[in-house]
């Protein structure tokens, strides 16, 4: 029976490219909101004995989160054999440990609630730290689907002698991916942070850097300051404007702005969350994915 696709109303572009390569039906989900801020959630009805696949990018997850709860149960209420989701961006990994007195650590307690509502998982590049994989905090199948090929093909058609930078040790894996199939070289500098909007970054080897186009990669850009530190070290080396490429594009405030003013010559991202600086389609390696899972389900 062919797969049923239902889109939060942000990822309607992504999600329509992922059903062309599959041959899943877009089906019909609505969100209402009501003045006393609940939501009120409508799928389509047409999903009896079919697989139902579900894409929500999960930024602003307080304000997702439920909704998606409700679309998973009404689909299963309608007869669909299996939910699926694909989350883009997958929220609430950061915090895998206590790190102060009464903590929740909310990997553990995001991954229960998607366990309860979903058959399996697609996602890109989780901001994973202490789990070693998905596995391992999921109990339904879970695929996380790499960026990096997207990624170096973008900076390999767009970018002249690029050398990739990583602002902080945090993006070292994905940073040595793309600068490995991008056939470039790399660095990765070193932060300290000193608040959530104060950071400070190390000076790169301004030898390597000579003659090429820096390119900061990073995989979440929520406030920008971890690319705005290191777009000032650049600018104090006296190089050309740095390409910056997110994997993942929260630009949380005025963060793409800051950016903007910091002195970066361009600013693009993958479509895991939709934006304006959207450049890198992960329709293909996403699709990928979500057939493998239907195909196994």
């Amino acid at each position: 029976m062919t797969p049923v696709l239902l889109s939060f109303p942000d990822d309607l572009s992504l999600a329509t490219a992922v059903a062309g390569r599959i041959g899943a039906r877009m089906g019909r989900l609505e969100w209402r909101h009501f003045p006393d801020g609940e939501s009120l959630i409508a799928v389509d009805e047409e999903v009896a004995g079919a697989d139902v696949v579900l894409f929500a990018s999960l930024d602003n997850p307080d304000r997702k989160a439920l909704p998606l709860r409700f679309a998973a149960r009404t689909a299963r209420e309608f007869g669909a054999r299996k939910v699926g989701l694909v989350a883009p961006y997958l929220a609430y990994l950061r915090q895998d440990a206590r790190f102060h007195a009464g903590e929740n650590i909310s990997a553990n307690a995001f991954a229960e609630f998607l366990d309860q509502s979903v058959d399996w998982l697609v996602t890109v590049d989780p901001h994973l730290h202490r789990i070693p994989a998905l596995g391992d905090v999921f109990r339904m199948p879970a695929t996380a689907v790499a960026s990096a090929p997207r990624l170096a093909s973008w900076i390999r058609s767009e970018v002249a002698r690029p050398m990739l930078i990583g602002p902080d040790s945090e993006s070292a894996q994905w940073v040595a991916d793309v600068a490995h199939e991008a056939g470039a070289p790399y660095e990765v500098l070193r932060k300290t942070r000193r608040g959530d909007r104060e950071v400070q970054v190390s000076l790169p080897d301004i030898a390597r850097l000579r003659g090429c186009t820096p390119v900061l990669v990073d995989d979440i850009v929520s406030t920008g300051r971890t690319l705005i530190a290191a777009l000032e070290q650049l600018h104090r080396l006296q190089l050309p404007p740095a390409v910056c490429v997110a994997i993942h594009a929260i630009f949380a405030g005025d963060a793409w702005r800051a950016l903007q003013r910091a002195g970066a010559g361009r600013i693009v991202s993958t479509d895991s969350i939709a934006h304006s600086s959207n450049a890198i389609s992960l329709a293909e390696p996403i699709a990928t994915a979500v057939a493998a899972h239907l195909a196994s389900s």
